[in-house]
This record gives structure tokens, C-alpha cells and sequence, in this order.
């Protein structure tokens, strides 16, 4: 049935504009068909059969996780000081261990209840880098089965060096490869028939023979499901020094370099110890970039330098990383980033940039036909109460979301124009 919402305050359009007083009308098929102030209504509220008054309620986009590890979730805190190598390295971290070891069916249960907690927090979407190769995206699928979260589940193969192996042998050529990228052809495309791409751990892991048969295997794939055709490659880029370090003496490439030589992804994840080069060089090949900034933080990798990216005309979207060192709210993600970005002194960021990058910027990256209120987008929603204790009085909508929006002023979720529970 189409809804017709009025009286409502809401952010419109890619650019947020600030409606004081306005409406949206949904068609029955979730898509979003017209978007005004309350003076254009007309004679609409007479012909909607569905009026929902939002007098009190703030709307604003749904946010986009555009980054996550949910696999992960059984093991929050599992480490009191985490840093990078012995906690999430693909070869040698304490996470693949703690993954090969548990029951299929526990992670399950955990990644559903990381799904859920999303939910909750106002995330419409999210895009995972699933561990475990074939079986570890049909576990993610089966784990939000029945939920109305979208997801962009991104695999990876799972041929690494043992843990005994060292990175010594990485170069640029065919030796020393973690993957053996002459047994690619298959397994490649039989995760892509259940997936929506690749999320590659980062280029040490890999020679440019893999990169370069990861990236001819999703931009020739013919869909045989019914999934999207399209299939995004996304990879983690500049993430520390120990990694850029690497990547340098092995290769005399940054990661960053190599990615685009190489792979040419859609969107590289971090960008924490990225060059000045390596941001001209994505802005120039029209490839996002995903921060993860609590995260970065939290295990010593710095902060990356988003004013930076945005002033070189990069597309910035925001994700949240591993569950086992942060909560999936891009809410205190936001938050981390505006006050950060004060601290540090360098290029304040906006709250209304902060928050383009959670919602608009994140869909585009993710290819997602979500990320703002306009017609014909899909109707996904935040009904924030604007009289919450948090919040009221807003002055300034953009501040007020960005550093006191939380999981409990928010009143409704919408995903295709349906009101969303814990549990759908």
C-alpha cells in the first residue's frame, strides 16, 4: 500500500537539504515517488490511502556500514590491546584462528545478532569482507535469512600461506604467492555465483598475477542467479606502516599502487597511511575509499586523513570494521570522526560532510539505490524523535545527529518503505 508521510522534518536530496516541514510520498513498491514541503501536499493527502503524520519526527537517510567483519563477533574484547598483525592479520592473527575453530553454527547465531544490533542502530546496509571462501558467504546468507537489512557480502579465497610462512617470499612476480592463482578460475567463479564480489585481505597477500586474475574474473562475470550482475572488487589499502613498509621493499610499490596497476578496484578500505600520491592517484581513477577510524585507532594505526581525500575529490564512505574491536554503530563513528577531526587541528570536517559519507556516499560506493530521500530511491529511513533528551532543542540538524543521535532516540527504521523490527 503507498504511504504518504506528512508534517515531518527531514533531510532531502544527496545534498541533506533541511526541510523544517515536509512530506514523502512511497509507492507500494518501497520506492520513493515525490519529496516536498508541506505548502506542495495539494490535494495528494486526499487521494493517499495511507497517511502517516510524523509531526515531532526528524527523517533522514538510513546509514550505510560500508565496511564490516561480523564474522568476528564471538570474539568482542577478545584481546584487551589489540594491534593490527596479531590481532586481524589474514595469516597470522589471533582471528583466523578463532574462526577455523568455531562451529559454523555459533558464528551463525553471532553474525545474525551483529545483523540485528545494525538494525537497531539505524543501519539500512552493510558490506562484509566474509572470511572462509564459498562456505563462508552461504553462512553469512543464511545468517540474516528473514531480515530486511540489505547486505553486500564480498568473499575471498581462502589460499594464504601457512602460519608457520613468513611474508619474506612476496614479490611481484609468480613466486612466493599466497594464492595460487592457476587454480583461480574455478573457485573465483563459484563464489561469485553466491556473492556480490571480493573483498581481497590487501596486496601483500597477493602476487599482481592474482590481482590481475581477481579482477578478470568479476569484471567478466555473467550472472547465472539471481543476484545483481555487477560484482565490486574491494580491497584493504595503506592500513599501517608495517604494511606500507612491506609492500614497498618487496615490490617498490605502495599498496596503494599496486591495487590500482593491478586489481582496479571499486573501493579500497582504510587509506590510514596513505600518501599524498596515493589519494591523487584514487581520486583520479574514480576508486572510494571506506575509513574505518575508531577502529584504525584502536589498534595504533593512526587516523586517515579524510579532509584531505574529500578536498582531491575522493568518494568517502564510513565503515565500522571488526566486530571484535568495535560495536557496528556508524553513530559513534560519526561522532569519532567530527570531534577527531577537531582534535588533530589539520582540516575540520562538516557534520553535514560527516554524515553525506554514512548515507549518500556509502550507497554510491556500494552501488546501492539508497543513501538519500528523492524519488525513485528506495525507501529507507530514520525516524529520530527531534524531542528526545538528547536532542532537544536542535538547533543545528547535521550537529545533532552526528554527536547525539543514538539507538535510543530513534523511533522507527524503514527499509522499502517497511517499518522494520528486531527480527525482520
Amino acid at each position: 500500500m503507498s504511504v504518504l508521510i506528512k508534517n515531518a522534518s527531514l533531510l532531502k536530496g544527496p545534498d541533506l537539504i533541511f526541510i523544517e516541514r515536509g512530506f514523502i510520498q512511497i509507492s507500494d513498491s518501497g520506492i520513493i515517488t515525490r519529496v516536498g514541503t508541506d505548502q506542495e501536499l495539494g490535494c495528494m493527502e486526499r487521494e493517499s490511502p495511507s497517511i502517516l503524520d510524523a509531526e515531532g519526527l526528524l527523517l533522514l537517510p538510513g546509514l550505510i556500514n560500508a565496511h564490516t567483519h561480523i564474522g568476528d563477533s564471538i570474539a568482542k574484547d577478545f584481546t584487551s590491546d589489540p594491534d593490527l598483525s596479531s590481532t586481524v592479520d589474514p595469516i597470522i592473527g589471533i582471528k583466523r584462528k578463532i574462526l577455523s575453530r568455531t562451529d559454523p553454527n555459533y558464528l551463525r547465531v553471532f553474525m545474525r545478532n551483529a545483523a540485528i544490533s545494525m538494525l537497531k542502530n539505524g543501519i539500512v546496509a552493510f558490506a562484509d569482507f566474509r572470511e572462509g571462501g564459498l562456505d563462508g558467504v552461504k553462512l553469512l546468507r543464511r545468517a540474516v535469512s528473514g531480515l530486511k537489512i540489505k547486505s553486500v557480502i564480498l568473499g575471498r579465497i581462502e589460499k594464504y600461506f601457512e602460519p608457520s610462512s613468513s611474508y619474506s617470499n612476496l614479490n611481484s612476480g609468480t613466486n612466493g604467492s599466497s594464492i595460487d592463482s592457476s587454480a583461480l578460475t574455478q573457485d573465483v567463479f563459484d563464489l561469485l555465483d553466491v556473492s556480490n564480489g571480493f573483498g581481497i585481505s590487501g596486496t601483500n597477500e597477493n602476487t599482481d598475477q592474482s590481482l590481475i586474475e581477481y579482477s578478470r574474473a568479476a569484471r567478466n562475470y555473467c550472472n547465472t542467479s539471481n543476484l545483481e550482475t555487477k560484482r565490486l572488487l574491494a580491497i584493504h589499502a595503506a592500513e599501517s606502516r608495517e604494511t606500507t613498509t612491506l609492500s614497498i621493499g618487496k615490490t617498490g610499490l605502495t599498496e596503494v599502487e599496486r591495487s590500482i596497476k593491478f586489481l582496479q578496484p571499486d573501493f579500497v578500505v582504510h587509506m590510514t597511511q596513505a600518501t599524498d600520491k596515493d589519494i591523487e592517484a584514487i581520486s583520479a581513477n574514480k576508486i572510494g575509499i571506506v575509513v574505518c577510524p575508531r577502529s584504525n585507532g584502536l589498534i595504533g594505526c593512526g587516523i586517515p586523513r579524510i579532509a584531505d581525500m574529500m578536498n582531491n575529490g575522493c568518494l568517502v564512505g564510513i565503515g565500522t570494521d571488526n566486530v571484535m574491536l568495535n560495536s557496528p554503530d556508524i553513530f559513534k563513528e560519526m561522532d569519532y570522526i567530527w570531534k577527531v577531526s577537531r582534535a588533530t587541528g589539520a582540516h575540520q570536517i562538516s557534520a553535514r560532510d560527516i554524515l553525506k559519507m554514512a548515507t549518500v556516499n556509502g550507497a554510491k560506493i556500494l552501488h546501492l539505490n539508497s543513501g538519500c530521500i528523492e524519488p525513485g530511491r528506495s525507501a529507507d529511513m530514520l525516524l529520530i524523535d527531534k524531542k528526545h533528551v538528547d536532542l532537544f532543542p536542535i538547533h543545528d540538524p547535521y550537529a545533532s545527529i552526528v554527536q547525539r543521535v543514538s539507538q535510543g532516540s530513534i523511533r522507527g527504521v524503514m527499509i522499502n518503505g517497511e517499518f522494520v523490527t528486531e527480527n525482520s
